[in-house]
């Protein structure tokens, strides 16, 4: 039986649930509301946790669920999309993030209060608004829901995976007595030279978006052509996918188009599950 369960909040296609379920931990409940992403996510975990979809446990849009239904777990996971929060006051805490998706994890962990939180989102969270949005959670979670908080920009080049792709990374214990020690960095295991079996003219490769695919080589906003052995090539669903660490037996039940849609909302597994295993050690040095 797994020592820890966890729940997949805004899960996308399942890079955390992937990286947890390697750490030998359960996913006893994900959400994800968008249809195509939930139809990747159920090809790809129905066989990996069959008690998730079989109970039920797999859900559309967090809004409409009753926080209290949810099953017992170990650890919140999130990569919540950061919409706008109020511009007024930002010292109303619960009440500054109603209507904000983050209230809703907000809310699971007031009602729920797991061992701990592991929540991602864009770098660009912690400067939004002057700095207001990233306190206004900070506070929240500490203030007033009593856990610790450790915060780091993480790139996904710093965990062997070929991609800049730098993140907020969030981390918190009920227990504040806890320590937790980040990762160490690892070296770079890939290059898009071996991502894209040529010579590339670059050896960590852009972060995967959602848009501007297919501008073109010179466009500042392209992320998916490189120049492979003299030409110019655009990334495939498959080089995306080791790009972002996920397995070459994961499959998407979606169109090209679709797929490298979704693994621009994705993370990037080997830093998730880097820093997942810290979470883990630091939970069993309790």
């Amino acid at each position: 039986m797994a020592k820890y369960k966890f729940i997949d909040l805004f899960a996308g296609i399942g890079g955390f649930h992937l990286a947890l379920h390697n750490l030998g931990a359960e996913c006893v409940f994900a959400s994800e509301w968008d249809e195509k992403a939930r139809k990747t996510y159920e090809m790809n975990f129905k066989s990996v946790s069959p008690k998730l979809f079989s109970s039920g446990s797999f859900v559309g849009d967090i809004t409409e669920v009753n926080k209290k239904s949810i099953p017992d777990f170990d650890i919140l996971t999130a990569g919540f999309p950061c919409q706008p929060f109020s511009q007024a006051g930002f010292k109303r805490g619960f009440d500054d993030i109603r209507g904000t998706l983050f209230f809703d994890i907000a809310e699971i962990i007031r009602i729920k209060k797991p061992k701990a939180f592991f929540l991602e989102n864009v770098r660009h969270l912690y400067a939004h608004d002057g700095g207001k949005t990233f306190e206004t959670i900070r506070t929240i979670l500490t203030e007033e829901l009593g856990y610790s908080f450790h915060h780091s920009i993480v790139k996904a080049s710093d965990h062997g995976l070929p991609q800049l792709r730098p993140r907020l990374f969030m981390v918190g214990f009920r227990d504040k007595k806890l320590e937790f020690v980040p990762p160490e960095k690892r070296r770079l295991k890939l290059t898009m030279s071996d991502i894209m079996k040529g010579e590339v003219d670059r050896e960590i490769g852009f972060t995967l978006r959602v848009g501007g695919k297919g501008s073109g080589i010179n466009d500042r906003r392209n992320w998916d052509s490189y120049l492979v052995d003299g030409e110019v090539r655009r990334l495939t669903p498959s080089e995306g996918k080791r790009m972002q660490g996920f397995p070459a037996s994961f499959k998407f039940p979606v169109s090209d188009n679709e797929a490298m849609k979704q693994l621009g909302n994705s993370v990037a597994v080997r830093a998730i599950q880097d820093y997942a295993e810290k979470i883990i050690e630091t939970l069993d040095s309790a």
